[in-house]
């Protein structure tokens, strides 16, 4: 089942984004600090016995753009559409609230690219690159990721 994100979750989300040996390089961990500020951010998904075995984010990023991020789902879980399910409960949000632009930066482009998203050149999001990538261990030097958009 997908829902938003509840304080209960914070430290389950934390433990998702943070188990490194899984998905080393293709998400950023975040503080609890982050977290907290960015609860409403999060969509997770639950299995049958209510536990949270993934998590994603949809940052809006300014009046015309979002981002999805921090997409993770249980390696036991994945090939069960559980990412498909979190990214379309954001891209639904992002519609909700006026926002018909939303991009990820990502090194799964093909997951993306299935869903409907398209490469894109990284300039062409300026807003991204000043609010997490200057801050990013990774930028510039050692970033794969690749930007995908998705006009809604």
């Amino acid at each position: 089942m997908i829902r938003k994100a509840r304080i209960e979750d914070v430290k389950t989300i934390h433990g998702l984004l943070m188990h490194r040996e899984e998905h080393e390089g293709l998400v950023l961990p975040r503080s609890f600090s982050q977290l907290y500020s960015h609860l409403r951010d999060f969509f997770v998904v639950t299995d049958n016995s209510g536990a949270v075995i993934g998590c994603c984010a949809l940052n809006i990023i300014w009046e015309n753009l979002a981002e999805i991020r921090s997409l993770v789902v249980l390696p036991e879980h994945r090939g069960k559409k559980f990412g498909r399910e979190l990214v379309e409960a954001c891209l639904s949000e992002s519609v909700t609230l006026g926002i018909y632009r939303v991009y990820t930066l990502t090194e799964q482009t093909g997951f993306f690219a299935h869903l409907g998203f398209v490469k894109e050149e990284m300039d062409t999001l300026n807003q991204k690159v000043f609010a997490d990538c200057l801050n990013c261990p990774r930028f510039p030097d050692f970033c794969n990721e690749v930007a995908m958009v998705m006009a809604l």
